[in-house]
């Protein structure tokens, strides 16, 4: 079977998609999307406005929840949600918990990264193509990302402030379950999605966030709490001992 995932590499959702596409052990291809126009086939084949977009043979899923649900029928080993209907419905909230704060704290950090010039390289340096132009690019790209994530100085400190609030309510609950995982004792779509979704705040070696060392003062105390914190530490130790393969980060 035939799998091509479609993607930007500095998507946290993205990361989502990859790492559940591998704790699976699917074989897939990356295909980087260019921002903007990305939607002309994230619509015309899922109905869709975001990426991760998959191409599984003849079928297209796009969002990653839909994707998670779609990997768990169709191929059973390693399932991302338990099969007991408790633990079940509390990965599913869980998830969406976490799919929210990725949606505050993509908005958050882009306000205090958005202006760098390693954000321009990773963003651009993906598509040869680009790389000629990229500075021209560049600040219509930034444009574009602050009116589609609604980016803007007065709502970027409400995204931090309901960032942090998720981030809590996910330790709380790890903390309550022993500490190891969020729900039961191994690796469910709750894990995967809350690690991936804040790892961004955390310049994880090896993975496309990495270049984010150049931190704000706010940024730099956002990462040190997080550092310090039982999350940001079940985070990392997640990436070192969870994380199977990292062929496909870029």
């Amino acid at each position: 079977m035939y799998r091509i995932l479609y993607q930007f590499p500095l998507s946290h959702y993205c990361e989502k998609a990859r790492w559940m596409m591998d704790f699976k052990h699917l074989e897939y291809e990356v295909r980087n999307l260019f921002p903007g126009a990305h939607r002309l086939l994230s619509w015309w084949r899922a109905h869709s406005s975001t990426v991760p977009l998959l191409k599984d043979g003849k079928e297209w899923i796009g969002d990653s929840t839909e994707m998670a649900f779609w990997l768990d029928a169709r191929y059973p080993q390693n399932p991302l949600l338990p099969n007991d209907p408790l633990k079940r419905s509390k990965v599913a909230m869980l998830e969406e918990i976490a799919d929210e704060g990725g949606v505050h704290l993509r908005r958050w950090i882009y306000g205090e990264i958005l202006d760098r010039p390693e954000v321009m390289n990773v963003m651009l340096d993906s598509y040869p193509w680009a790389v000629p132009v990229k500075e021209f690019l560049w600040p219509v790209l930034q444009q574009g990302i602050r009116q589609l994530y609604r980016v803007t100085p007065d709502k970027t400190p409400k995204a931090l402030e309901k960032m942090l609030a998720i981030m809590s309510r996910l330790e709380q609950t790890l903390v309550d379950n022993g500490g190891r995982y969020l729900v039961g004792d191994k690796l469910t779509l709750a894990d995967i999605a809350a690690a991936s979704l804040f790892a961004p705040l955390l310049a994880i070696p090896g993975t496309p966030w990495e270049s984010l060392t150049n931190r704000s003062p706010l940024f730099q105390q956002v990462y040190e709490d997080t550092l310090r914190r039982p999350l940001g530490q079940w985070i990392l130790r997640l990436y070192q001992e969870e994380r199977e393969s990292k062929d496909n980060w870029r």
